[in-house]
């Protein structure tokens, strides 16, 4: 989308939307190589912010979780790596301004470049580069396959408890591989195929994507329309660990029926103790397994496993 005018890109949007206002139009915010055309122009991710209804993939929040695009062997926040917290953060509240994010630490992005979250398109991998799975083997080249599963699934916690438009790589929920190719446009089937025999060895992570999907669908706090609402109800909280990241979303967000929910993400390699706000809490996640109904009630204090995001709400 970058090798276009910002101009031309609203003209283009603005008429697909007199067609038909629900179209949703989103598109890669860089140049992939050199441009003539001056960059205050262009239509890439920066200037996202001067777009009409038009997203742009957040690779801040992509390279933040499992590691940069530039070195593959480089580790992300799901493989303990320091300095991608406000990375991840900036990634949560999709890319737009908000008071807790020192952006001069966000890894790629010094400002905010989404005026609003539908113009973040949350991701952490997709069709021309490794799959999530192969990532992590790469840059985690000692782990074990239980291991790899739970990076897999902090990732994608990550991105589908994120605030602006989530977005999954066909397959992953079967940990999708390519064998290690990245961009595979001219490989065959056998690198490009989804092996759908993969969901039988998998079927706890498939179950858990699954959840996670259902969770979103079904809690609007999740996807708030608007960065003054994202300011409203959604707080970092401090945890005095750089691997730690906590924040609750407050006060029936976006008109969810639940009042009160707290994420907790562990980048960790050990597990960490958390202390609860005051209240009665309900585990609706615990890395394992997803339930709206709840896994089990908790007061004081949670146990957070390593390499583990858990999803709670406040009993009312």
């Amino acid at each position: 989308m970058g090798v276009h005018d910002i101009e031309t890109m609203n003209e283009i949007s603005d008429t697909l939307h007199r067609i038909d206002p629900t179209i949703f139009i989103y598109g890669e915010g860089w140049t992939a190589g050199a441009s003539p055309l001056p960059e205050n122009l262009r239509a890439v991710k920066k200037n996202t912010y001067q777009l009409h209804k038009i997203a742009a993939f957040s690779d801040d929040l992509r390279d933040a979780l499992r590691g940069p695009f530039s070195n593959v062997k480089e580790k992300g926040f799901v493989s303990a790596a320091s300095g991608t917290m406000e990375s991840v953060k900036f990634g949560i509240v999709a890319s737009t301004q908000h008071p807790q994010v020192d952006y001069k630490k966000v890894n790629y992005s010094k400002a905010p470049w989404a005026a609003e979250p539908y113009q973040t398109i949350s991701y952490v991998s997709c069709h021309d580069d490794n799959t999530l799975y192969d990532r992590l083997q790469i840059d985690n080249p000692d782990a074990g396959e239980a291991d790899l599963i739970k990076m897999d699934k902090l990732s994608q916690t990550t991105v589908l408890t994120s605030q602006g438009v989530a977005f999954i790589h066909s397959g992953a929920e079967l940990l999708r591989t390519k064998q290690g190719v990245a961009n595979s446009y001219n490989s065959p089937d056998s690198i490009n195929k989804i092996d759908w025999g993969r969901k039988t060895k998998y079927k706890d992570v498939f179950n858990y994507y699954k959840g996670l999907i259902a969770l979103r669908k079904h809690h609007p706090a999740f996807r708030m329309p608007t960065t003054k609402m994202i300011q409203e109800h959604l707080k970092f909280m401090e945890t005095e660990d750089s691997l730690l990241l906590a924040y609750q979303i407050n006060n029936h967000a976006n008109g969810d029926t639940w009042k009160d929910i707290l994420v907790l993400l562990n980048g960790n390699k050990t597990d960490k103790n958390f202390q609860l706000p005051a209240g009665k809490w309900m585990l609706a996640g615990d890395g394992n397994y997803i339930n709206e109904k709840g896994v089990k009630r908790l007061a004081s204090q949670v146990v957070v496993p390593a390499t583990t995001a858990i999803i709670l709400y406040k009993l009312n």
